[in-house]
């Protein structure tokens, strides 16, 4: 075990490091401070001592990865960017939280150098530093089967700081129980154990033994006290450098390392003050603070060029010990896996495999579930999508999101009569953690593979956060959502989803794809996996649904037109006899319903167009002239989805217009009664559109 070495200079740089924090909290007028002044030396210790990366390269493979889980004291980690030269400069520090700047008020993925996720929301950094552990140990069964756990060249460590906050909330418990069960020894989380929040001490929100609960998670537990405070903090930090190089030596368990702290030591007056948790701390106290460290009150965002360039220097010199021997075992690693290398590049370039198309399954006509269809299409597609894995919140019967045949991602410990573990496996058990779930999601989808997760849509509500994150950070979780309304009958209104659609359609940058039979699914699948960019969410039917006996094309009526049309988001599924006077558009299950009132419709004289429309974020991208095309001026337009009826204005307009919808909560019965009582039969929606024409 190496021992720390610390100088004057780094000393200073550590004060730097507090003193930025403050000026640019003061300058803007707001953000937090407190917890940025008191874990610089924490934060300090890892950029500079700890962790490997390429200060010139922030997506480097072999870089360890850093999440700052409280995101709200983002200028911890803001502040080690400036000093360790790796894309941000003091002039962005001056730019805090302001208009186009690099350092937004929390940590954002895609806009700061060096950010690898998005936080904020707190206890999501846990999930996206638990999920960040699992990838590494994919990537490297993936691209390096031979190598011994430790040695890969896609090995790294995860190093996540989280606070009080980050303990209390639900996700952190979640991905917590499961990194343990997972055996995640590359993870390492540090708590700063600062008993401050918002409306002060926090003993009056939180009074279990934290280590303990780790402990019992199973996690490696140890514990440094920074309390005292005074100048043998540098003795403290030692003994930091010293947990963490131990935690490293455990590869069976993830670490957890308590780090007690007083919030915003070494302030002289507000130490250990809620005040300073998130308000500036005032032009006296910043003053009194740079006295006490020996620096002039009157200079501001002033750090000593010796500093800032001993900190560059340094980390730009561990990276340059270490990179060569990382190359040498990169051009060895390349030499022996021709295959594995040509799927890093292809997976880097964000291609698919030409052999993808005819992986594809195309159902006959008949009667299949969507949910059965996606499990059959990432069956049939997993040899040729290597990189293609995933699971559910403990529902792989329910949403059918195992690849058949395929092991479980778990490691050798963990097996029982269902599930084979294997370190490449495909299949992953969430267990019951669906917040958790989606956070993992993200930071897998952020590397070199492709995850989805799936629960009941109606359990969507419980993992809120993680696409709206997903969707800000454009990275390209895949959601699965089955069980998508109604239908799934006698377990009544508790497990009905009728208001989740149309709330994760408000999110903007998800695409939200509700396939009508099998062969949309799979045209569904062909389009989320070419996306690279955002988001989506695939919603499924628990209820068998037609197939559609598809046509080759062509506008003639009863002509039932291929699923691509699924990529303009709304198509013509079946054209009307003549110029249509009815043009009824439906999602999911409820386009089969749509297709009989059509029959229907079309045996008393009045010529209906069918719209299947699978995604209306697609369909709002195309141009004018295709929607006027798909609505004509003259026809009627009714809209049919289970689910509440809002947002379908915009589709069919408020005149000459009827929604058929349910904007109530639904009631345990059988599926096929719900959808008579509430109105999803053939002769409502004849009844409405008539009607309709009447007027």
């Amino acid at each position: 075990m190496s021992t720390l070495d610390w100088t004057e200079l780094d000393a200073r740089a550590v004060d730097a490091a507090r003193v930025l924090a403050v000026d640019a909290v003061e300058k803007v007028g707001n953000g937090h401070p407190g917890t940025a002044v008191s874990l610089a030396p924490v934060a300090y210790l890892l950029y500079q001592k700890v962790m490997q990366l390429d200060p010139s390269d922030p997506t480097w493979l072999g870089r360890d990865r850093f999440v700052l889980s409280i995101g709200h004291s983002s200028l911890t980690q803001y502040t080690q960017l400036v000093l360790g030269g790796c894309g941000l400069e003091i002039a962005d520090l001056e730019r805090f939280r302001t208009w186009g700047s690099l350092t937004p008020g929390h940590p954002e993925f895609g806009r700061t150098p060096g950010v690898e996720c998005t936080t904020g929301p707190l206890g999501a950094g846990v999930s996206n530093a638990v999920g960040f552990a699992m990838a590494a140990r994919k990537e490297r069964a993936l691209f390096d089967p031979g190598a011994m756990p430790g040695e890969s060249i896609f090995d790294y460590h995860v190093y996540c700081i989280c606070g009080d906050g980050d303990i209390q909330e639900g996700v952190a418990s979640e991905a917590s129980s499961l990194a343990a069960t997972q055996e995640l020894g590359n993870l390492i989380l540090i708590w700063d154990d600062n008993r401050i929040s918002i409306e002060g001490d926090t003993v009056i929100a939180m009074t279990e033994d934290v280590a303990a609960r780790y402990a019992a998670y199973g996690w490696h537990v140890q514990a440094v006290d920074f309390t005292n405070g005074g100048s043998d903090y540098v003795e403290k930090v030692a003994e930091l450098y010293e947990a963490i190089e131990a935690a490293k030596t455990v590869t069976d368990r993830p670490s957890f390392i308590r780090v007690s702290t007083v919030i915003g030591w070494p302030l002289p007056n507000l130490s250990g003050s809620e005040k300073i948790h998130g308000s500036k701390i005032g032009a006296s106290e910043i003053a009194a603070l740079k006295v006490r460290l020996g620096l002039d009150p009157e200079q501001h965002f002033a750090v000593a060029d010796e500093i800032l360039a001993y900190t560059r220097a340094n980390l730009a010199a561990r990276h340059r010990a270490y990179r060569p021997g990382w190359d040498a075992k990169f051009a060895a690693w390349v030499a022996a896996n021709p295959s594995q290398k040509a799927l890093l590049d292809r997976i880097l370039a964000g291609g698919l495999p030409p052999e993808l198309e005819a992986a594809l399954p195309q159902f006959p006509p008949g009667m299949m579930s969507t949910r059965a269809a996606s499990g059959a299409v990432l069956s049939a597609i997993s040899d040729v999508i290597p990189e293609l894995w995933g699971g559910s919140a403990d529902l792989a019967g329910s949403n059918n999101t195992t690849m058949k045949g395929k092991p479980s991602f778990l490691p050798a410990s963990r097996v029982n009569r269902e599930w084979t573990p294997d370190p490449n496996g495909r299949v992953i058990h969430f267990g019951i953690r669906e917040h958790a779930m989606g956070g993992i999601l993200n930071a897998i989808n952020s590397g070199l593979t492709r995850a989805y997760g799936g629960t009941f849509l109606v359990f969507s509500d419980y993992m809120r956060t993680p696409p709206r994150l997903a969707a800000l950070s454009k990275i390209p979780s895949i959601f699965i959502w089955s069980h998508d309304s109604v239908g799934v009958g006698e377990d009544g209104p508790t497990h009905q989803p009728v208001e989740q659609i149309a709330s994760l359609r408000l999110i903007p940058g998800l695409d939200v794809i509700r396939p009508c039979d099998a062969n949309e699914v799979a045209e569904a699948w062909r389009i989320i996996l070419s996306i690279t960019d955002h988001p989506t969410a695939l919603i499924l039917s628990r209820q068998d649904v037609l197939t559609f006996d598809r046509g080759t094309g062509g506008d003639g009526p009863s002509v039932v037109h291929p699923a691509s049309g699924l990529a303009k988001g709304a198509y013509i599924l079946i054209e009307a006899s003549a110029a249509p006077q009815v043009v009824l558009v439906a999602t999911g299950s409820e386009v089969a319903l749509a297709a009989a009132a059509r029959t229907k419709l079309e045996n008393v004289g009045i010529p209906t167009r069918v719209i299947s429309a699978p995604c209306l974020e697609w369909y709002a991208a195309q141009p004018a002239a295709y929607k006027q095309e798909l609505f004509p001026q003259g026809a009627v337009r009714v809209s049919i989805e289970a689910g509440v009826s809002y947002g379908w204005t915009e589709i069919v307009g408020d005149q000459r217009s009827a929604r058929i919808g349910i904007d109530h909560f639904g009631a345990s019965a059988a599926p096929d009664q719900l959808f008579c009582e509430y109105g999803f039969t053939v002769d409502n929606v004849v009844t409405q559109a008539m009607g309709l024409l009447a007027r």
